[in-house]
């Protein structure tokens, strides 16, 4: 057991309950389902200070912890830590409310990539809005 708690005094990027249809026939969620809630709730934040469109470009250090079962109250929190030119590294940990005890825990965190991008696809400034306007927006 762990004295880790969910971020303080944040909201989840993304809360979504983990349903038989994302499980394997133990009853594990796969990990592919929970890695695109991560990457849907990292894009949250580098959406926001890109001002438009981003594309997922890495994902580094991926850790699952425990597994997630059917049930489960899956909450992502990501926060960007890095911004470049075009692309923001955005950190994401993944915690769960088990469905019988109601016991919060962490099942995985992973840092994710994103790049900003214009309408054609192509990285652009992440201080610059998708229409070529200036001045970063928290």
């Amino acid at each position: 057991m762990t004295d880790e708690k969910p971020p303080a005094g944040r909201e989840p990027a993304l809360r979504n309950f983990a349903m038989p249809k994302d499980a394997n026939p133990n009853g594990d969620i796969f990990g592919g389902w929970l890695m695109a809630q991560m990457d849907l709730a990292g894009a949250v934040p580098a959406k926001r200070l890109a001002r438009g469109r981003v594309a997922t470009v890495a994902v580094d250090a991926m850790t699952f912890h425990k597994p997630v079962f059917v049930g489960d109250l899956v909450s992502c929190y990501a926060e960007v830590v890095k911004v470049g030119r075009t692309s923001m590294t955005v950190k994401i940990e993944t915690w769960v409310e088990r469905r019988t005890t109601h016991a919060i825990e962490k099942v995985t965190q992973a840092t994710f990539t994103y790049v900003a991008i214009d309408q054609q696809g192509r990285p652009r400034p992440v201080d610059a809005g998708p229409d070529g306007s200036q001045g970063r927006v928290m």
